[in-house]
C-alpha cells in the first residue's frame, strides 16, 4: 500500500528531523476527506521528499568520491603516496567540482 511504502522510505532516514516533518503530512495526507486539500497535501509530502533525497543522494555522492580518493592514493598534483590523510582526500577528491554538476541536474 501507499502508506507502507512511504513509512518504509521514512524509515531509512537517519535524520530524525526529516522523519518529524514528513510523518504528520503522512498522516495528514492519509486522513484527509477533501479531494483538493489532499492533492495538496500530497504535493507538498511529495516536495518535501524529493528535497530530502536529493540531500541524502549528494551526501551518498560526496562520500564516494572521497573514497575514491582514499583508494586510490594519487595526490592531486600526479605522485602516487602511500597514505592519504582522510581530511586532506575529502578536500582533494574533486567534490567541489562533480556535486554542482550534478545537483543541477537533481533540480
Amino acid at each position: 500500500t501507499f502508506e507502507k511504502w512511504l513509512f518504509s522510505r521514512l524509515e531509512r532516514w537517519c535524520a530524525k528531523s526529516w522523519r518529524s516533518i514528513m510523518i504528520p503530512l503522512v498522516n495528514a495526507l492519509l486522513a484527509e476527506d477533501d479531494k483538493d486539500r489532499r492533492m495538496t497535501v500530497f504535493i507538498e509530502a511529495c516536495s518535501k521528499l524529493k528535497e530530502y533525497e536529493n540531500v541524502e543522494a549528494i551526501s551518498v555522492l560526496e562520500m564516494a568520491l572521497w573514497k575514491g580518493k582514499l583508494k586510490s592514493g594519487w595526490s592531486n598534483d600526479g605522485t602516487k603516496r602511500q597514505a592519504l590523510d582522510r581530511g586532506e582526500c575529502r578536500c582533494v577528491c574533486g567534490s567541489n567540482i562533480v556535486i554542482p554538476s550534478v545537483a543541477m541536474f537533481l533540480g
